[in-house]
């Protein structure tokens, strides 16, 4: 009988744990989300993590999302928008104009001074514009919420920028065909690359500077290797990125309504308010490493501002001419982008 003891107290206790395990509610369903960045970056710290945990709290464990960062699941990311409508994964975060000629009317916002500087007021216009003008464009997903970050401001190598004409002879880094629009209207030379690419072209000098939000600084260290940070007055501006987080139509078509509705809710009007704010606290962060690494952060005056803002109109009315050459109505989406962004705007 002592010899039966401890087999009898360990079978016990196996069966207890049988019985704890069979009692924690496994999930309904387990979702892939792809994005490019690193697992460090205040995009998925600050941004996708607290909005998966929302979901999965939401959901009482029915749902489980694990987050796929810096394109652990393969390809590129120019491929993201693809992977998802083809099913390859259930939900991207990617930057629309990696896939440039697919979000024509969503473009409209990236558009130097529509968006100014505040990350709250711009993503709320696209919330409020995206069923009447926007939706179309994003046929085989369901869009989470779209989001835009602090807007590109001008990095430097070595040379100081205050004026358009300064940007005379350089190569400049740019993700989006707008952006590329901006730089050759002040003439640069854009070079268009996703940015974790961005350290690598500084390093090797083929690119002199690039147009990118200060958040990304830390993670890709930029403060070793740029001396200058500009931006206009007011932390205004020379356009934006946008964003989306968006799901696998199917996968979307799968779900039941109440977890539809989880999807809904973690997505409302909240917190694509509290996106913008995670945008513009990791800006400010990351001026700070720079500046404490030494670098000179330059703010331009009113004055300087506003010969940017004339000098980049053309860039306007140029988008207005293509898409309305395509059929699209860009007069209207400029017109209404600024209203929205104004009524927003703090």
């Amino acid at each position: 009988m002592k010899r039966l003891l401890p087999i009898l107290i360990a079978s016990i206790f196996s069966a207890s744990a049988l019985l704890v395990a069979g009692s924690v509610q496994a999930a309904d369903f387990t979702l892939k989300l792809h994005h490019l960045l690193g697992p460090k970056a205040p995009a998925q710290t600050q941004m996708l993590e607290p909005w998966v945990k929302k979901v999965e709290e939401l959901s009482k464990g029915r749902v489980k999302i694990d987050i796929y960062p810096a394109m652990s699941l393969g390809g590129k990311p120019p491929q993201l928008v693809r992977q998802v409508r083809d099913g390859v994964v259930d939900l991207i975060w990617t930057v629309n104009g990696y896939t440039p000629g697919l979000f024509p009317r969503t473009e409209v916002f990236e558009l130097p001074f529509i968006h100014t500087n505040d990350p709250v007021a711009t993503n709320l216009a696209m919330r409020e514009m995206f069923e009447d003008y926007l939706a179309e464009e994003y046929r085989g997903m369901k869009v989470m919420f779209l989001h835009v970050h602090q807007g590109q401001a001008i990095h430097m190598v070595d040379k100081v920028i205050r004026k358009p004409s300064d940007f005379q002879g350089t190569k400049m880094r740019i993700p989006t065909r707008t952006g590329a629009w901006v730089l050759e209207a002040m003439g640069a030379a854009p070079v268009s690359m996703p940015v974790p690419d961005f350290p690598q072209a500084l390093s090797k000098k083929v690119v002199d500077g690039g147009l990118i939000p200060w958040e990304i600084i830390p993670p890709l260290k930029l403060q070793d290797m740029t001396k200058y940070q500009i931006e206009g007055e007011n932390m205004t501006r020379f356009g934006t990125t946008t964003f989306q987080v968006s799901m696998n139509q199917g996968t979307w078509d799968k779900l039941p309504k109440d977890l539809q509705d989880v999807f809904l809710q973690a997505s409302n009007e909240a917190w694509v308010r509290e996106v913008g704010e995670v945008w513009h606290r990791t800006d400010l962060f990351g001026i700070g490493v720079a500046t404490k690494a030494g670098n000179e952060h330059i703010t331009l005056s009113a004055a300087e501002t506003a010969e940017f803002k004339k000098a980049l109109e053309p860039v306007v009315d140029r988008w207005v001419k293509e898409v309305s050459d395509s059929g699209i109505d860009g007069k209207s989406l400029v017109s209404k982008a600024r209203e929205l962004v104004a009524k927003y705007s703090k």
